[in-house]
This record gives C-alpha cells, sequence and structure tokens, in this order.
C-alpha cells in the first residue's frame, strides 16, 4: 500500500475523527466531483443489468441506496450550506449510482459503524462506501468488494501532550477509539495495558481528546488527515502502523453484484473516474498525484 499521506502529515494536518453518527436519510447529490468527472463515469450496458439481479432492482426503483457518513470531511460529509454530501467516499457512490442508473442518483441512509452489516443484511441500503476495513471477521457477516481504496491507522493527540511516540506508548493510558472499528483489537495488540474508551461518533471522539477524557485517539489516518483542517489543537503524531483497505459492503452471498461492483471499479480506475475523484476530495489536502489503487482481491475478506 503506498504511504501516499506521509507528507500531509509531514505538512502539519492535524486534527482526527472516529466513527459515524446517526440521522435520517438525506439526498446524496454532490457537486464536489463535478460535472466533468461524472460526465466521464462509464455507464453500464444493458446486458450488464441481469434479470432478477439486485443491479435490476436498483434500477427499477431509480436510486442507489448507500450507507455512509454524514460528518466525515474529504470523504462524506453534508455540507451545511447546501446540504449535499460531499467526498471521496460519497462521489464513488455518485460514480456507482452512475453505472446503474445512467444518473448520479444517490440516497445516503447515515449509519453507525455498529449498524452496518445490519442494514445491509436487512436490504435498507444497497452497499456501504464508509471508510469500510476489509477483515475476515467482518468478511463472515457481510461481502466485500474491492478493496478501493487503502489507509491506515494512526494516533492524534491534543496539542502540547508528550510521551507518545508509537503504539506501544499508549500502554497504561486512556485511548478513545470508534466503537467497531480496527482501531480497537490493533490497541489491544499493541498496547494491552491501555484502557479503551469508545464513541460513536466522529464529533464525540474529537470533543472527548479536547476534554481530557482520553490521552490519545486512534484513528484511520485519512480521516484524521481529513479533520486536520478544522482544529489546529490536534496533532497526529505517528505514521499508519497498519494497513487497512477500504471495500465496498454488500449483502452476504450475493456474488452476481460483487463481481458487477468489481467490474464497475476495475472501470472507474481504468478511464480515470477515481483518480480525478481522489484529487477532488481527498487530493485537495494530500499534495501530488492520485496514488496507485489497491488491486481489487487483493486482501482476504475481499
Amino acid at each position: 500500500m503506498k504511504r501516499f499521506v506521509a507528507a500531509a502529515v509531514l505538512a502539519v494536518l492535524t486534527l482526527a475523527a472516529c466513527g459515524e453518527s446517526s440521522s435520517p436519510a438525506v439526498p446524496g447529490e454532490s457537486p464536489s466531483s463535478g460535472p466533468d468527472v461524472l460526465a466521464k463515469a462509464p455507464v453500464a450496458t444493458a446486458a450488464e443489468i441481469l434479470p432478477g439481479s439486485t443491479m435490476e432492482k436498483i434500477k427499477k426503483r431509480g436510486e442507489l441506496l448507500v450507507g455512509g457518513s454524514l460528518d466525515a470531511p474529504l470523504l462524506s460529509q453534508q455540507n451545511p450550506v447546501t446540504g449535499e454530501v460531499e467526498g471521496f467516499d460519497a462521489e464513488m457512490g455518485k460514480a456507482l449510482a452512475t453505472y446503474i442508473l445512467g444518473e448520479p442518483k444517490v440516497k445516503i441512509v447515515n449509519s453507525a459503524s455498529e449498524t452496518r452489516e445490519a442494514l445491509l443484511a436487512n436490504g435498507t441500503v444497497d452497499v456501504v462506501f464508509q471508510t469500510y476495513t476489509i477483515t475476515e471477521e467482518r468478511a463472515k457477516q457481510v461481502s466485500f468488494a474491492g478493496p478501493y481504496y487503502a489507509s491506515g491507522l494512526t494516533i492524534a493527540v491534543k496539542k502540547g501532550t508528550t510521551g507518545i511516540a508509537k503504539p506501544e506508548d499508549l500502554n497504561g493510558k486512556k485511548v478513545l477509539a470508534g466503537a467497531n472499528t480496527p482501531a480497537i483489537p490493533a490497541i489491544k495488540k499493541l498496547a494491552p495495558q491501555a484502557e479503551i474508551i469508545t464513541f460513536g461518533s466522529d464529533p464525540e471522539c474529537v470533543q472527548a481528546l479536547k476534554q481530557d477524557r482520553g490521552v490519545a485517539y486512534v484513528q484511520d489516518e485519512t480521516i484524521l488527515i481529513a479533520d486536520a483542517k478544522a482544529d489546529p489543537a490536534i496533532e497526529i503524531v505517528t505514521k499508519p502502523f497498519t494497513e487497512d483497505p477500504y471495500g465496498i459492503g454488500l449483502k452476504h452471498g450475493d456474488d452476481t453484484f460483487k463481481k458487477f461492483l468489481n467490474d464497475w471499479l476495475k472501470k472507474t480506475q481504468d478511464t480515470g473516474v477515481w483518480q480525478q475523484i481522489w484529487k477532488k476530495s481527498i487530493g485537495t489536502v494530500v499534495t501530488g498525484e492520485a496514488p496507485q489503487p489497491p488491486r481489487i482481491g487483493s486482501v482476504p475478506g475481499s
């Protein structure tokens, strides 16, 4: 995995976020990718929308239902002025809707990290785009297409905090983490004497860190870098110490839809749409060209 975010960390981007929150579904239309990007987005042929498939159900409905966030900067965040949802994950959802429907009709169902599996299982959403790290344990409950992106866990602290330069330094300390995220097992493995305190939403984690309810906060580097734009009171103090591949969550056992999603993902990469979406979201903070996307099917559970 390319550590394309390291330069941004060294460029003093500093803050943090953690899980997801819950609220009603909202329209997922977003201008952040721009019509120039979506105009180049691939569209499936009629033959690819197989009879009786999930794709056909979505096409008949006329709308793609995406489990996602409303509070993840640069990834999937609701614009407080326009009400639209913007960011890398949100735009990938729009590109998928374009592939199935011919237009980016998406509804974001704001989901929590604890509820994503249930939302897929009961059909509330068609897919999940939500920094959803592929793990073999999760793959027992849901299927994953991809991976479509790769990041890793890192550590943020309140600015001025000393004594934390590596995961092992968290031993004996109160550490914040998002509920049901890969941060929890990582902390237990690398700092078994740490006291883990979990919260279900990004704002709660950030607020808890600033209120000294924990001395450190472990989260995906992409999210921490994105939130770094919002609050200079928080700083990132380590480089990533795990490799976390993001997958597109879908209902367990739907192999036809999984193949369809993987074929679509390959087309977005080959046409440069994936790279353009990255540049207009994460790439507005991380300098340089878009990274090489992770190889589809390259990790256990995918």
